[in-house]
């Protein structure tokens, strides 16, 4: 017969396994985003370089000597300055804070996904895996705020967290000192915070989404939540 320890092998079991599904579900989206990136940016590369060469065809066509040794060499350094270019700049360029206040509430999701994305590089290694969880729950709120009302009380909770809380609570880890991120104050570190705060808003942005799949959008419109972070400032994680 089961024993206690046998039960609490089981559930302990079961919640890894879930673990393992969602970071797992994370990481598969997480690719397929960045595949879908590279594979812009290789296109347009091919597009620039294509134009750049028919271009130099048809001057070599047209000039009654051709292009020349010094024409070659121009299309070689312009395709080498147009493959730099498209392969190293963003494709279009990231929102700041004060878009994502003012972005519609349906193109509100993915602004701040991509916002939230653009910081990645200056937060800890060990949130990433937050940021991603975050990108996919923004992608999956993103279609079911098209038919909310912008001025509804449950939108407004919606705006409040991804258009003012989130981007504060980054905004606020920049802030603080790279050398002082990993000491310790009030018993816990920056980077611990920002990891806290991430968590929060993570499992906030995931019972949105589930408020609104059940139409239950007086719940979400008193949630009433927030972040529930242990600040010991206003200003964000603590130097």
């Amino acid at each position: 017969m089961p024993t206690d320890v046998d039960h609490q092998l089981a559930r302990a079991g079961e919640l890894l396994d879930r673990t393992r599904e969602r970071y797992s579900s994370v990481s598969k989206r997480t690719a397929q985003r960045r595949n879908a990136e590279v594979v812009r940016r290789v296109g347009r590369v091919v597009l620039a370089d294509t134009a750049i060469v028919i271009a130099a065809i048809v001057a070599g066509l047209v000039l009654p000597n051709g292009i020349g040794m010094f024409g070659a060499l121009g299309v070689m350094l312009l395709l080498i300055l147009a493959t730099l270019f498209f392969t190293v700049f963003p494709l279009t360029a990231a929102p700041n804070v004060e878009q994502l206040a003012q972005a519609p509430l349906k193109a509100l999701p993915l602004t701040t996904e991509r916002w939230l994305e653009s910081q990645r590089l200056a937060l800890p290694a060990p949130v990433r895996t937050l940021v991603d969880s975050i990108g996919v729950k923004l992608e999956i709120l993103a279609p079911q705020l098209a038919t909310l009302d912008d001025s509804s009380p449950a939108a407004g909770e919606v705006r409040k967290l991804l258009g003012e809380q989130l981007p504060e609570l980054v905004k606020g880890y920049g802030r603080v000192p790279e050398p002082l991120r990993r000491v310790e104050r009030n018993g816990l570190t920056p980077d611990q915070q920002l990891a806290q705060g991430l968590q929060v808003i993570d499992e906030e942005i995931g019972q949105m989404s589930a408020q609104l799949a059940q139409g239950d959008l007086d719940l979400l419109a008193t949630r009433g939540r927030y972040l529930q972070i242990k600040y010991r400032d206003e200003d964000g994680p603590s130097a």
